[in-house]
């Protein structure tokens, strides 16, 4: 019989993904190599790549482990709270992981966790619920891209940083050329990492989107 590989239970997809996250949320988007991650798994670089052939496969694995953990909604929960529960769930799940965000760039957010945990059953109960299949994908699409947006803005993990900078910033600002600008920093900075923002943002969304008949 061949001999079992310690390695290979160092390297299994979740303890892959939740390593490179570790290295990311700690030294930024730079810090995630192939061979730092193989170091930190204590791993052979060919064992890693094995698993994960490139950059864009250790994303995705990376993003489809985070969501694994968004809530699944009881059948009998009604359309605007199940909506709510998953878009929350995945804005802090993001929002927790700025550097994961900032590697990711444009590619789609995919993967088998996604589909399963967030867009089927979002669709299926907007569908349900009594919206045509072009009402339920845009209505899909409008809350994605506020959470994804929301949650990629600024660094979260740091609110004192990003306001701090913010507020640099705008006070350089001609004051005569940009008076609302500069002449409202003490409302326009605590804004910038309010989470409030994007909250109260979904639910004018998912009131704006309710099946018509439905209670909002």
């Amino acid at each position: 019989m061949p001999r079992h590989s310690p390695s290979l239970d160092r390297a299994t997809p979740d303890r892959i993904a939740e390593t490179a996250l570790l290295l990311v949320d700690e030294g930024g988007p730079e810090a995630l190599t192939f061979r730092s991650l193989a170091g930190r798994l204590e791993i052979s670089l060919a064992s890693l790549q094995r698993r994960c052939t490139d950059l864009a496969g250790l994303l995705d694995l990376c993003t489809d482990h985070l969501a694994a953990q968004l809530p699944e909604a009881e059948p009998d929960t009604d359309w605007a709270t199940a909506t709510e529960a998953r878009f929350t769930a995945l804005y802090r799940l993001l929002a927790a992981h700025p550097g994961l965000l900032a590697l990711r760039g444009t590619r789609p957010w995919l993967g088998p966790n996604l589909l399963a945990r967030l867009v089927e059953p979002q669709l299926a109960d907007s569908l349900v619920a009594g919206m045509t299949p072009e009402e339920a994908i845009a209505a899909y699409r409008r809350m994605y891209l506020l959470t994804l947006g929301s949650a990629s803005f600024v660094d979260h993990r740091d609110p004192k940083a990003a306001q701090a900078a913010t507020r640099t910033a705008l006070a350089a600002l001609d004051p005569e050329e940009f008076p609302a600008l500069t002449g409202h920093l003490a409302a326009i900075v605590p804004a910038v990492t309010d989470h409030e923002v994007y909250y109260g943002a979904l639910r004018q969304l998912i009131h704006a989107s309710h099946p018509r008949g439905c209670d909002a």
